[in-house]
């Protein structure tokens, strides 16, 4: 999947947080601790640093939800998190989110904390971010 293809469904998936742009994601993709699980309709992207894994985002066409896809490329993402050695992953996510909390949950993350006024939306005041771990 192209940067530009991330992008345009990022922005089908995404107000808060903003979606990325192409150029963002590419130049995340140029990081070598960067890596992506794609499938047609989505993708999950990734960091992996030392011993911890952050789900930097996940996007799954709205057109193609509560068909597996999401929970594929979590598992995805966890597989490819323990191939570069992390003993942890984390992820942050909107506290309002109740299907991809779901998600997680299903996964195996669960909160560990809240960071206060994390997320900026241009029309409204700050939103926390839950901050959802799970071991690997």
């Amino acid at each position: 999947m192209t940067p530009v293809a991330m992008a345009t469904l990022h922005a089908a998936c995404f107000t808060v947080p903003r979606p990325w742009t192409a150029a963002e994601i590419a130049d995340l993709l140029t990081s070598p601790l960067v890596f992506c699980c794609a499938e047609s309709g989505g993708f999950a992207m990734g960091r992996a640093v030392a011993d911890e894994a952050e789900l930097l985002t996940l996007a799954v066409d709205p057109a193609g939800r509560r068909q597996g896809l999401g929970r594929r490329l979590v598992a995805a993402f966890l597989a490819e998190a323990r191939a570069r050695n992390a003993t942890r992953a984390f992820l942050e996510v909107v506290p309002d989110n109740d299907a991809a909390i779901a998600l997680y949950r299903q996964a195996g993350f669960m909160p560990c904390g809240r960071r206060k006024g994390y997320y900026h939306p241009a029309d409204r005041p700050a939103l926390d971010a839950l901050v959802m771990d799970r071991a690997l």
